[in-house]
């Protein structure tokens, strides 16, 4: 994300009311921590908190953040299950003209793969392989795509339907992110290592500009264990979003990205805001910010409040 003024603004959302403990330990931290080079919070302008949201969600501007103070914010916030963002004041969602969201565990609550797998009779396997894929980025994504789609084989391809109308659904704020996106003039952008059976529908459900995800092969009903693409891997989703904001006329740093895993990180680290959504730890501590408890909508309310005039 591009660096602005030396003053910034902290802001927690949580699912319930933010507590007055709340606001008095980070506030003591915040002093203790200040150095002689670095203002402490008292000498910074406007040092009060701000709430709204039925007061679960409050911002207060203070001194840069430090290695050490997303630490102890990490932590403290894990504690009190809320989610917090340290973004320079200046931001803005003006900044922004697309929104890039992965699918599985993203978008939607689901991995497509593993529940398709569930149906087939391999889930335990397919999600091992998952697992590794989405917590390592040093597994190779494709190689790891094709050994979980070759135990498809012969499997009946009605079931990528029962996944869609049984399984899959939205992940929390989903609705609400979109329609302030889309309200707002902010084109949509879904890239999946997934299925194009998915994205396609999600596409025209959800009114999404753009998707892209990987075609499974079907012959004669059935599953073939093959992928008919080129597979799209972390690689192919940063050079998606650099070809998206090319037609749209624009700069990746005027994009929003979120995703959960190893195979969104390439993408995430092109954008001008980064956003881990109950990502893997490898994704949180590489991200702008981590929404761990409330929702995908929680993105516009902390862009809101970054730039709030007091």
């Amino acid at each position: 994300m591009r660096q602005h003024s030396t003053s910034h603004r902290l802001t927690l959302q949580g699912l319930t009311p933010i507590r007055d403990d709340h606001y008095q330990a980070i506030e003591q931290y915040l002093h203790q921590s200040t150095t002689q080079v670095q203002p402490n919070l008292s000498e910074q302008d406007n040092a009060h908190w701000y709430l709204s949201n039925d007061h679960c969600l409050a911002s207060i501007t203070t001194p840069p953040p430090t290695p050490e103070r997303h630490t102890f914010l990490t932590n403290y916030c894990a504690a009190q299950q809320l989610d917090y963002a340290w973004l320079p004041k200046e931001v803005s969602q003006s900044d922004f003209r697309l929104l890039v969201m992965d699918m599985d565990a993203t978008l939607i609550t689901i991995e497509c793969l593993d529940e398709i797998a569930d149906f087939a009779g391999c889930k335990a396997e397919v999600a091992a392989i998952t697992h590794a894929a989405m917590t390592d980025s040093t597994i190779d994504f494709s190689q790891s795509l094709q050994r979980r789609v070759a135990l498809l084989q012969n499997a009946d391809a009605d079931i990528l339907e029962q996944v869609y109308q049984e399984r899959l659904q939205l992940s929390p704020g989903a609705t609400h992110l979109l329609a302030h996106a889309q309200q707002h003039g902010i084109k949509t952008l879904l890239v999946s290592g997934g299925f194009t059976f998915f994205t396609e529908k999600l596409k025209a459900r959800l009114n999404l500009d753009f998707a892209y995800a990987n075609t499974l092969e079907v012959q004669d009903g059935k599953l073939t264990g093959r992928i008919q693409n080129k597979i799209i891997d972390a690689q192919q989703k940063a050079n998606i979003v650099e070809a998206t904001c090319t037609t749209l006329g624009i700069t990746p740093r005027q994009a929003i990205v979120m995703g959960d895993g190893a195979n969104d990180l390439k993408m995430m680290a092109i954008a001008g805001l980064s956003v881990a959504f109950r990502a893997k730890p490898i994704v949180r501590t590489q991200a702008n910010l981590a929404l761990n408890f409330v929702g995908l909508d929680g993105v516009f309310n902390i862009l809101n409040n970054a730039t709030r005039t007091d």
